[in-house]
C-alpha cells in the first residue's frame, strides 16, 4: 500500500477547511508568529521614539518600512522562520533574529540590540497571543456568533403567534409559542455577548520574573511601570501590573469559560431544534440533489444540529480545559502554558464550525404550524391549570365554596384525555361567577399562551 501524500490531522483543516478557515489569519502558528513581529517592531518604536540610550525618534517613512514587515508578512516569511527555528529551537529567538534581519535590509543596524530589549519570551508572546485572540473574537467568532443570534431572533419574530404545545418533562404542558421559545435562546445568547465584549484582554511587559530588573539596571532613572503601560496600552490591551513570568492568563480563562458557556446554551439550541424536528413542528427543507439517508429515500435527516452538538462540545472540551490548565503556573514559570495555547484555535474553530451549521439548519427547516394547532387540538387537558387557578381566585373573591380545586382538576385529567366538548361540560357545572365562567368556556388550547406574543419585543 502506497503512503499517502502529506494530510491534515485535523479536520478543521480538512474537511471543513472552508467553514473555519478564517481563523487561521489569527490563531494559527503564522498568525502568532506575525503578531510577535509586530510587537517586537512596536517595541523598538517605542523605545526610538522615547530616546532610550540617546537613540534618535525614527523618521515616519522608517516606521513605515518596519511596520510594512508586518503588513507584508507571507508565505516567505513564513519559512523564514521556520528555517530560524529550525536552527534556534526556539521559536521567539527565531523572531527576534527574524527582525534584526530586517533591521539590516532596512540600513537600521544601529538600533539593533533594541530588538528584544529587557525582554522574556513571554514579554512577547502574552502580547501576542492577546492580540490575535481578540482579534479572532472580534473579527471572526464574534461576527457569526451574532450573526447566529439575529437569526434565531428573526424567527422568533417571524413566529411569535405560532401557538404550540409546551413540553415538559417531554409531557403536554401549558401550550406556549414557537417565537416565545426560540426567543429565550436568542436572549441568552445576548446575555454572553454582552459578557464576551466586555472581555479584558490583558497584556504584562516586564522581564523575566515581573520585577523589571534588567530593565532597571540599564536604566535607572527610566520609569518603567509607566513605558511598560504606555506599551501595552499602545496595542490596545489592558496593562497587567502585577504578574511572574508570565501574564497570569485569568482573561483567559474567563473568556474561554464565556465561550464555553455560548457554547452549551447553543447545544440546547440544536437539541430542542432537533427534538422539534422529530415532533414534525419543523419541516426540513431538502437539498436539491442532496442524500437524506444511504438506504432510506424519504428521509431528510438534521445533521445540521447534529453536527453542531458534536463540535460544541469538542470545543467546549478544549476550552475548559485550556481554561482550566492556563491559570495554575509552577514559580514563577512552566511551560505547560506553551504547549496548551497552541490549541486556542482548535476551541474556536470547533465552535465556529458548530456556528456555520446551526445558521445553515436555521435556514433550511419550515415551521408547520397546522401541526401545531392540531397537537394543541389533541390535548384539551391542559386547560386543567387554567381551570384550577380560576377556580382559587374566585373563592378568594368569595364567589365558589369548592375546596381544593388542584385535586378536583387532577381527577378530571390527570393521564386522561380530555376533549373540548367534556372540558365545556365540566365548566359549565362549576360553582364560580358567570364572567369567569364565561372566559374559561372561550379558551382553548390554542389560545392559552398568556402575553407570549408580546414577550417577543424583550428582544
Amino acid at each position: 500500500m502506497m503512503s499517502l501524500p502529506v494530510q491534515p490531522l485535523s479536520p478543521l483543516d480538512g474537511r471543513y477547511r472552508a467553514a473555519v478557515g478564517e481563523l487561521g489569519e489569527h490563531l494559527s502558528e503564522a498568525g502568532l508568529n506575525r503578531a510577535r513581529v509586530h510587537v517586537e517592531v512596536e517595541w523598538l518604536i517605542a523605545q526610538t521614539d522615547r530616546g532610550f540610550f540617546g537613540t534618535s525618534p525614527l523618521g515616519d517613512e522608517q516606521k513605515a518600512a518596519l511596520r510594512s514587515v508586518v503588513d507584508g508578512f507571507g508565505q516567505a516569511d513564513i519559512d523564514e522562520l521556520a528555517t530560524l527555528e529550525a536552527t534556534t529551537r526556539h521559536d521567539v529567538k527565531a523572531v527576534e533574529y527574524y527582525v534584526r534581519r530586517r533591521l539590516e535590509q532596512l540600513g537600521l543596524d544601529d538600533i539593533a540590540e533594541l530588538t528584544h530589549f529587557a525582554c522574556t519570551s513571554e514579554d512577547i508572546n502574552n502580547l501576542s497571543y492577546a492580540i490575535t485572540v481578540r482579534d479572532a473574537v472580534e473579527h471572526v467568532w464574534l461576527p457569526k456568533y451574532r450573526a447566529v443570534i439575529e437569526t434565531i431572533a428573526a424567527l422568533a419574530r417571524e413566529h411569535r403567534d405560532a401557538a404550540m404545545l409546551s413540553r415538559t418533562h417531554g409531557q403536554p404542558a401549558t401550550p406556549s409559542t414557537m417565537g416565545k421559545e426560540l426567543a429565550v435562546f436568542a436572549h441568552r445568547l445576548q446575555r454572553i455577548a454582552a459578557q464576551i465584549d466586555g472581555t479584558e484582554y490583558l497584556g504584562k511587559f516586564s522581564g523575566a520574573t515581573g520585577t523589571f530588573s534588567a530593565h532597571v539596571v540599564a536604566a535607572p532613572d527610566v520609569s518603567w511601570p509607566e513605558v511598560s503601560r504606555e506599551f501595552v496600552e499602545s496595542l490596545g490591551l489592558t496593562w497587567n501590573p502585577l504578574t511572574t513570568q508570565i501574564e497570569s492568563h485569568d482573561w483567559q480563562a474567563e473568556l474561554y469559560a464565556r465561550i464555553s458557556h455560548a457554547n452549551r446554551v447553543l447545544h440546547n439550541l440544536a437539541t430542542d431544534v432537533w427534538t422539534y424536528i422529530s415532533l414534525g413542528y419543523f419541516r426540513q427543507i431538502p437539498a436539491a440533489g442532496a442524500t437524506g439517508s444511504s438506504t432510506m429515500p424519504h428521509k431528510v435527516n438534521p445533521i445540521r444540529f447534529e453536527n453542531a452538538e458534536a463540535n460544541l462540545e469538542l470545543s467546549s472540551a478544549v476550552l475548559d480545559s485550556l481554561a482550566a490548565t492556563l491559570v495554575t503556573s509552577r514559580l514563577q514559570r512552566d511551560l505547560t502554558d506553551s504547549s496548551a495555547q497552541r490549541n486556542i484555535g482548535v476551541g474556536f474553530g470547533h465552535s465556529l464550525l458548530a456556528l456555520d451549521n446551526i445558521q445553515r439548519g436555521l435556514g433550511e427547516i419550515d415551521l408547520d404550524r397546522a401541526l401545531l394547532l392540531d397537537d394543541l387540538d389533541h390535548n384539551w387537558e391542559v386547560l386543567g391549570e387554567a381551570i384550577q387557578t380560576v377556580i382559587r381566585a374566585e373563592v378568594v373573591a368569595g364567589r365558589s365554596t369548592i375546596s381544593d380545586p388542584y385535586a378536583l382538576l387532577k381527577e378530571l385529567t390527570r393521564g386522561k384525555r380530555v376533549g373540548a366538548a367534556e372540558l365545556a361540560e365540566f365548566v359549565q357545572g362549576l360553582e364560580i361567577g358567570d364572567e369567569a365562567k364565561q372566559r374559561l368556556l372561550a379558551l382553548t388550547p390554542a389560545t392559552y399562551v398568556g402575553i407570549a406574543d408580546d414577550l417577543i419585543d424583550a428582544l
